[in-house]
């Protein structure tokens, strides 16, 4: 079967509208077809600050820096907060653009009990033309619960205005240790979570071979490479009826990265979301690296 189709045959219950969307961006970019994505996500400046996340490669303060750069290299989507969005906006029919509509900031540390502030709408999703929302919850917070019903409510208005709903599921909270955070167990679990909440694409962070809470259950199953864990991830997602995407996390060389993606590649991964690694090295290195991971994927 088509991979298109494929995918969509798992979302018959949703909209024309929704189906629509999700077609649109499987079927844009350099990966249209292949039932992969790669989406250039842009939140980090709110989320970790402009210097922190730009100085590096100051071109990249400036919005349309991002939108042409994914442009340039056949990503599916953009994904960015309000501002970075609405900067973009004429770039709305030549690019598919989530927007994100909840974000946290550095400045305020809470480990303990992390939660985002709701910094934008779906009527402003809707208004400017994006294909869907994005949304950020922790599980394991201790403010879990007002995120799980934000995201109900949030994800709810999406869906009867014909968006999709996008999460990013990341695992934080006093009941979690350091490591507990990308242990496979956690990270299938808060996969599953995002999936039970309704979203049409999650996006977590590659898992470690770390056991936070069940090691009875895998101690006969093999996880010792990234291939093993993300196949077991794709399998918590409803086994392989929702989109999961990978985040491309901490910044590091071309080689790893390129490896850590054939790895994910290899275990089922739909594909992969990345930000800082990409728009934080000088643009013809990016559009090279992004050029790269596409051709993973397409292989």
């Amino acid at each position: 079967m088509d991979p298109t189709k494929q995918i969509l045959s798992h979302y018959q219950s949703q909209s024309t509208k929704i189906q629509a969307q999700l077609k649109r961006i499987l079927n844009h970019g350099t990966l249209a077809g292949t039932g992969k994505l790669v989406i250039l996500p842009v939140d980090q400046g709110f989320e970790h600050g402009p210097s922190k996340s730009f100085a590096i490669n100051p071109p990249a303060y400036d919005p349309e820096y991002h939108a042409q750069l994914a442009i340039e290299s056949g990503c599916n989507a953009f994904a960015a907060p309000l501002g970075f969005i609405e900067a973009n906006a004429k770039y709305a029919n030549k690019l598919p653009m989530i927007l994100k509509i909840n974000n946290s900031d550095s400045l305020y540390k809470d480990s303990q009990a992390p939660i985002p502030a709701l910094t934008s709408s779906v009527a402003q999703a809707v208004k400017l033309g994006c294909v869907g929302i994005g949304f950020t919850i922790y599980p394991g917070s201790a403010e879990r619960k007002k995120q799980y019903e934000e995201l109900a409510q949030a994800a709810h208005l999406a869906k009867e205005a014909g968006l999709l709903v996008v999460v990013w599921s990341y695992p934080r909270g006093a009941g979690l240790s350091k490591e507990g955070e990308t242990a496979l167990d956690v990270v299938a679990y808060a996969a599953h979570i995002a999936c039970q909440l309704g979203a049409h694409i999650v996006k977590v962070k590659p898992p470690t071979d770390h056991i936070e809470n069940e090691q009875k259950i895998f101690e006969h199953l093999s996880i010792h490479s990234l291939t093993e864990r993300a196949k077991y991830i794709i399998q918590s997602s409803f086994n392989g009826k929702r989109i999961v995407i990978f985040s491309g996390g901490a910044k590091k060389d071309t080689k790893d990265i390129l490896e850590e993606i054939t790895q994910l590649k290899k275990g089922g991964a739909f594909g992969s979301i990345v930000g800082r690694n990409a728009f934080q090295r000088p643009k013809d290195q990016a559009l090279s690296l992004l050029k790269s991971i596409m051709g993973i994927y397409k292989s």
